[in-house]
């Protein structure tokens, strides 16, 4: 006997299920077996406890640091923490001086690195250095090729007579600054807290390797001027694209005049004086040469760069720019601040809910209930899975709040099945047999679930968008169960019903099924029986013209011979 077409439908959805669940099942297999995933989700600070730093700013002799500083840094050492794809980090100001940042688990280094260098970014022209330059600089889309350092690009020897005129005189450089230079020792640039030194004289330090020393003219452009950097491809003259790696900078209004400024002057200039350097935390961490004059606040710093040096690169100055500096004045491992109590408390609170909506779905559904059952499970299934996922390769990790999303998605799904039952009763109420109940069931209630889910998924964006912390998390879950909902009612309830709809149990309206016509009072009640209704003579309901449609020629003349319309009118039995 071949398949009707909803059947077939009803196959080909719950084959795209099984693909979907199988394809979740081997991405955190792939995440466990190469990505040193795990196959449950991870816990945030509150549940599992981390790792709490406390930074200290470092400021000038009798200089303080407002609050509107602190906040500004506190939002931006929250980006460089989001950019390492740590979740749920807390991140708040400790009296009126330190920021305490505290992150879930064992952070890796590369997250510490971030956080700890919490220092100034600045640009300062360079003038003198004992290295080669391994980068340039150069207008946005245009790659550029190294120029050669000199270190000895001008006499040095004289003492300045007079002051100097900009950023690369060297008139900076006087007898004792060119000793100090010589003698200057990389391993102690960290005991003297460069990025306190003044703006507006130059500085002798070195790159973050040690490898190179460099004496810097003054600051020229604060790092708050960079809008945005990223890593990426660098296209040849022509416009194509070259295996080569840079990393793309933009300056704000104020950096693009000051860039413009630098790049005009250092482009005459040949040798060191041609470089200017990006200094964080006291150290260069690139020092490119100037090869074109850049006027539109885009420019692009290309060199021997990898794909994740570059995006080191990038992230370090997208994120960098603090308004004062900081120093890690301790670093200690903290406990749970709820613990396992907390999370126990409430897995129960959510099994209390399933639990609730299981009996209520039997006492109301019967057998029907079970489908509700079934389409819970698939649905947690899901979810779990997804939460695994993102935790094992986005950094996510499970908060008390993201559990509180996760129970309140129970009943976000349970009330999708509930509003595709009722419709389903109702056409049956109207006459339909069950196979066109639950089509027609299924388009009046499809256009209430999506309009929900919308609402739902809206809110859930626009918390995750706006709020920070806890909250994220539990827009989050919230976000992925109302998808996971969409998912499951689509490709398994509906179907399901379906399959189901064509046997003899539901199909018969058993008593149990939860679909029995009588009990719901409708119109055609199997066997040729109907529901009579008082009407005036010559009148139909229109909840009788499924009746009227069932009726053989000899009942029609039977009613025709009693003087009525139509053997449904009487009284209700």
């Amino acid at each position: 006997m071949a398949r009707t077409t909803p059947a077939k439908k009803a196959l080909r959805s719950l084959t795209w299920l099984v693909v979907i669940v199988a394809a979740l099942i081997a991405a955190n297999g792939a995440s466990v077996a190469f990505s040193n995933g795990s196959w449950t989700p991870k816990l945030a600070l509150d549940l599992e406890g981390g790792t709490q730093i406390i930074l200290a700013p470092q400021l000038e002799s009798g200089a303080t640091v407002s609050a509107e500083q602190l906040d500004q840094a506190v939002a931006i050492i929250r980006q460089r923490i989001d950019a390492s794809g740590v979740s749920e980090p807390e991140i708040n100001t400790q009296g009126s001086q330190n920021i305490v940042v505290s992150i879930p688990g064992t952070p890796d280094q590369e997250t510490l690195n971030r956080i700890e260098s919490s220092a100034k970014l600045e640009f300062r022209p360079v003038l003198v250095t004992d290295a080669a330059a391994t980068s340039a600089v150069g207008a946005d889309g245009l790659p550029v090729s190294p120029s050669p350092s000199d270190p000895n690009a001008a006499p040095l020897e004289a003492t300045p007579s007079i002051s100097p005129t900009n950023a690369s005189d060297l008139n900076y450089i006087t007898p004792a600054l060119l000793d100090q230079f010589t003698n200057f020792d990389c391993g102690t640039i960290d005991s003297l807290s460069l990025n306190t030194a003044p703006t507006d004289q130059p500085i002798v330090t070195c790159d973050a390797t040690g490898a190179a020393k460099f004496i810097l003219g003054p600051v020229e452009v604060e790092g708050a001027n960079i809008t945005n950097a990223s890593a990426g491809l660098v296209p040849n003259a022509q416009g194509a694209v070259t295996n080569v790696w840079g990393v793309n900078l933009e300056f704000d209004g104020t950096g693009t005049t000051q860039f413009a400024e630098v790049t005009t002057r250092l482009n005459g200039l040949t040798g060191a004086q041609n470089q200017f350097a990006i200094v964080l935390d006291g150290r260069v961490i690139t020092a490119p040469a100037s090869n074109a004059i850049i006027t539109d606040g885009k420019a692009q710093i290309t060199g021997s760069f990898t794909q994740d040096s570059s995006k080191a690169l990038a992230d370090q100055l997208k994120f960098g720019a603090l308004p004062i500096g900081f120093q890690v004045q301790s670093s200690d491992i903290i406990s749970a601040t709820l613990g396992s109590s907390q999370l126990q408390g409430g897995l129960l609170a959510g099994l209390i809910g399933l639990i609730l909506v299981v009996v209520y779905s039997i006492f109301q559904y019967r057998m029907l209930g079970l489908v509700t059952i079934a389409s819970l499970v698939i649905a947690a299934g899901i979810t779990y899975l997804v939460v695994t996922y993102l935790s094992s390769n986005e950094g996510y990790r499970l908060s008390l709040a993201g559990v509180a999303g996760l129970i309140v998605a129970i009943g976000i799904t349970a009330d999708s099945f509930i509003v595709y039952f009722e419709r389903i009763r109702d056409e049956l109420r109207d006459g339909r047999i069950l196979g066109s109940a639950i089509e027609a069931g299924w388009k009046r209630a499809v256009r209430t679930i999506l309009a929900s889910d919308a609402v739902n998924f809206l809110a859930a964006a626009i918390l995750f968008i706006l709020a920070v912390g806890n909250v994220r998390g539990f827009a989050l879950t919230l976000g992925i169960t109302t998808i996971v909902d969409l998912i499951v009612v689509s490709l398994f309830t509906h179907p399901l019903l379906q399959l189901i709809g064509r046997t003899r149990f539901f199909s018969e309206g058993h008593k149990a099924s939860g679909l029995d016509p009588r009990a719901l009072g409708a119109v055609y009640r199997g066997r040729a029986t109907f529901r009579v209704q008082d009407l005036p003579v010559g009148k139909v309901s229109s909840s009788s013209r499924e009746a009227i449609k069932r009726q053989t020629i000899a009942e029609r003349k039977a009613a025709e011979r009693a003087g009525t319309t139509s053997s449904s009118t009487g009284k209700d039995s």
